[in-house]
């Protein structure tokens, strides 16, 4: 191998390392916002309510009491954007298993 194949895939290969630190850092962020922040809202509260009530807080998996609601997607790019549709009532021991 001459030294412009290997200095070729040593760029490449940091080039591909340091987009996986971006990618794991904007997660990471999108993460913590989602769990300290979107979370703890009055938009989240009134969304939750309305899937409770909408699914008579009974657990959408197994029909015990729902306390808790799960997303069956997420809005990517933006947090609090997804439709009541993509989330259902569920009990504890449900969202456990699911996550």
């Amino acid at each position: 191998m001459d030294y412009d194949v290997i200095l070729i895939l040593i760029v490449g290969i940091v080039a591909w390392l340091i987009k996986q630190l971006i990618f794991n850092y904007k997660r990471e962020q999108r993460r913590d916002y989602y769990r300290h922040v979107y979370l703890k809202s009055d938009a989240w509260k009134r969304k939750r309510y309305v899937v409770l009530k909408r699914d008579n807080w009974i657990c959408v998996y197994c029909g015990e009491k729902a306390t808790q609601v799960h997303h069956k997607r997420y809005a990517k790019k933006n947090i609090g954007k997804e439709p009541i549709k993509w989330l259902v009532s569920i009990c504890k021991t449900c969202h456990d298993k699911k996550h």
